[in-house]
């Protein structure tokens, strides 16, 4: 499965903390992410990551596009919700995207932990199903 991860400044630490706790489901996946985050978790846990643009250049944008071609399969998404984000049209885009191609979207860590068991248990096998892969 293609999983991207993206974390606001403020949610940075949280995510290579995920990432280090569920290091084993995830080294079993190909894993995509925003520039400073992608390269975060990679140093903290040597998975491999396919990084974009940093979210503020681009990067939120690139995976975006990646959804509209099916290349993402899930993303895991840990957001600052209470204070305003310059990316936050991409970050609406992005959400939409997810939701017309019927793609897996955690927003914070205690949706994030529900997908990552569910893709461990392989709960999430109905991609295939729904994508035709």
């Amino acid at each position: 499965m293609n999983i991207a991860l993206i974390a606001h400044d403020s949610k940075k630490e949280l995510m290579v903390q995920f990432c280090i706790a569920y290091c084993g489901i995830l080294s079993k996946n190909t894993l995509f992410a925003t520039g400073t985050t992608g390269k975060l978790v990679a140093e903290a846990t040597g998975l491999e990551i396919n990084t974009f643009l940093s979210g503020k250049q681009g990067g939120t944008q690139q995976i975006a596009s990646r959804i509209s071609c099916g290349e993402i399969d899930m993303v895991l998404m840990f957001r600052e919700p209470l204070n305003p984000n310059p990316n936050d049209p991409d970050e609406k885009t992005l959400l939409s995207l997810c939701d017309v191609h019927n793609i897996a979207f955690a927003t914070n860590i205690a949706t994030a932990e529900v997908l990552i068991h569910g893709l461990e248990r392989g709960d999430l096998d109905w991609r295939e199903i729904v994508r035709g892969k």
